[in-house]
């Protein structure tokens, strides 16, 4: 009997620790979702800042590029050199054809390639991770009164009032079962 009353306490605490670590562990993402996805665009459509900009990154993860290392590398630089395609003062540079960086930071990262001429085509991109207060998803504390200028309006009901009182009602049923 106190063996199960025993492992119903802490399955659930084991539940909770899993799911924390896998939003505390960072993702590695495979550059424009595929191998091969580091080259020069034949359209501004298929442009890796497109895709970079649907994505959302944080700080943890590590993006991952595929490409043939004998024709190609990548480059980090500065927001200049990213905008100029000057690839002779690079901040870090890859050569490897599996190339991994760590998104140490939050803040936009820029990335160009090394081969002669392939930046000024477009093979660019720009990185922008998340801060670590955008991370987590969760009711968020009203803003402190200094914050406003103006009078104070009155709370009114509505359907977003409402789901903001289930989501809170039904985290606390579910902490509540644990």
């Amino acid at each position: 009997m106190a063996a199960k009353a025993f492992s119903r306490s802490i399955t659930p605490s084991l539940v909770l620790l899993f799911i924390f670590l896998s939003f505390a562990q960072g993702k590695e993402i495979m550059v424009g979702g595929k191998t091969g996805a580091w080259k020069i665009p034949s359209s501004e459509s298929e442009s890796l800042n497109k895709w970079a900009e649907k994505a959302r990154f944080q700080i943890g993860d590590s993006l991952v590029w595929k490409y043939d290392g004998g024709k190609d590398s990548v480059l980090q630089v500065s927001k200049e050199d990213y905008t100029s395609c000057n690839t002779s003062n690079p901040i870090a540079e890859y050569k490897d054809g599996n190339t991994k960086v760590k998104l140490d930071k939050s803040g936009p990262y820029f990335f160009v390639s090394g081969a002669k001429g392939h930046c000024e085509q477009g093979q660019k991109m720009i990185v922008v991770v998340m801060s670590q207060k955008h991370r987590y998803i969760g009711i968020s504390p009203a803003p402190s009164p200094v914050d406003f200028e103006g009078p104070a309006v009155a709370p009114t009901s509505g359907v977003s009032g409402l789901k903001a009182g289930l989501l809170v009602t039904g985290g606390v049923l579910v902490l509540g079962l644990f």
